[in-house]
């Protein structure tokens, strides 16, 4: 008999919504999983939130308290999908009454917060997962195959970059993302932890670092109108500062002594997400870029006829690709990849078995990025420490 998980959302901006829909996929696209998941309660302050949460996304019920979402004996496991920082207050009440989660990244405003959750969920024995959802695309997951396999031979350098637009506007809205109180870091923490994630599941752990940083908007105007998300807001004639980074540049040696090198930027005109990751070896590179999520750019040994990249679209013998699509060409997307990983904590929880990524995980991260900002104050090499707890980047 299926076994029933409810499950409870905290906050409903754009990822609590994309988590529900997640949860909401797994019956049709993971139907071997024997669970029955139901969205039982949702949290939010916003009134009219609560009021689409029950009337249109799904759930039985709405609170305005995390707390009555995580003391609820339905809810069985819970979505963190607040702000920075509110990730640690709501992780370790959900730690506390022994309820697994999955938060997204970075889980809190430093690395200090990122331990303390990792460590509570370790001590309480909870499965956890984190939103590192790029690792998810197939393309990703067959890069990795052909890595591991050691179809590149010997590793000799990696490239990641992630360059967006949505913060290259001085007229955006100043926003809880541009505080050091609330969001933490800047461009480090919101996409530099899925490059780190992306390098250290594809190739190995990050063992130093040496990292330049930029801030080129230093205010922005103040909101009149909170929206979801990055857009929807209303804005008011009254501007506030901002006070975390808009650039990263980053070198890195990797496990073994691989080079790498690392670059984020938030405030980049004509890119809107060019996410791409590039890992060099003896016999062969390969490639991939968020913007065309479902290539993978290959090219596998030195003695072709014609030298060069070879781009395969995902198909079906690309890890999940045919429970969402029947063949190359049908493109999946960006919601796809957060089943995939509604489905993988799901099993996680059935199974008792980490599957999904974990909060050590983000927690490794999390140190990277703290060892990017001291290298940038310091302008010095730094170390990054080792973390404990369960690892699935190099499982």
């Amino acid at each position: 008999m299926p076994r029933d998980i409810g499950v409870g959302v905290v906050s409903l901006g754009w990822m609590g919504r994309l988590h529900s829909r997640g949860y909401r996929g797994i019956r049709e696209h993971f139907p071997e999983l024997d669970a029955r998941v139901r969205l039982v309660s949702a949290c939010d302050t916003v009134p009219a939130t609560r009021e689409a949460a029950v009337g249109e996304m799904g759930f039985a019920r709405a609170v305005e308290d995390y707390r009555a979402l995580i003391e609820d004996p339905e809810v069985d496991v819970v979505s963190i999908c607040s702000p920075n920082f509110l990730h640690r207050e709501v992780a370790l009440a959900a730690a506390a009454a022994g309820k697994p989660f999955w938060i997204e990244k970075p889980m809190g405003v430093n690395a200090a917060q990122s331990r303390d959750i990792a460590l509570a969920a370790e001590q309480a024995g909870l499965i956890t997962s984190v939103g590192f959802n790029y690792r998810h695309t197939p393309a990703i997951e067959k890069a990795r195959e052909v890595i591991r396999a050691g179809r590149l031979g010997r590793l000799y350098h990696v490239r990641c970059w992630l360059i967006a637009d949505y913060a290259a506007s001085p007229d955006g809205p100043l926003t809880w993302r541009d505080s050091r109180t609330t969001g933490g870091s800047g461009v480090i923490g919101d996409l530099m932890s899925h490059g780190v994630d992306l390098v250290q599941y594809l190739v190995g752990r990050v063992e130093s670092v040496m990292a330049n940083t930029g801030q080129f908007i230093t205010e922005r105007p103040i909101p009149a109108k909170v929206g979801v998300g990055h857009s929807g807001y209303e804005l008011s004639d009254e501007k506030g500062p901002v006070e975390n980074e808009d650039y990263l540049g980053m070198l890195a040696r990797l496990d073994g002594g691989i080079p790498a090198s690392f670059e984020a930027s938030r405030v980049a005109v004509g890119p809107r997400a060019e996410y791409v990751v590039e890992v060099y070896g003896s016999e062969g590179s390969l490639r991939w870029n968020f913007e065309f999520m479902n290539d993978l750019e290959l090219c596998l040994g030195r003695g072709n006829e014609f030298p060069g990249y070879t781009r395969v679209m995902a198909g079906a013998n690309f890890p999940h690709f045919s429970r969402f699509q029947p063949s190359p060409g049908t493109s999946m997307g960006y919601d796809d990849m957060k089943t995939i990983e509604a489905a993988q904590f799901i099993e996680s929880v059935l199974t008792g078995r980490q599957i999904a990524p974990s909060v050590a995980d983000c927690w490794s991260a999390a140190e990277v990025n703290e060892a990017a900002l001291r290298s940038a104050a310091l302008g010095i090499w730094q170390p990054v420490p080792e973390v404990s707890g369960l690892l699935t980047y190099d499982a």
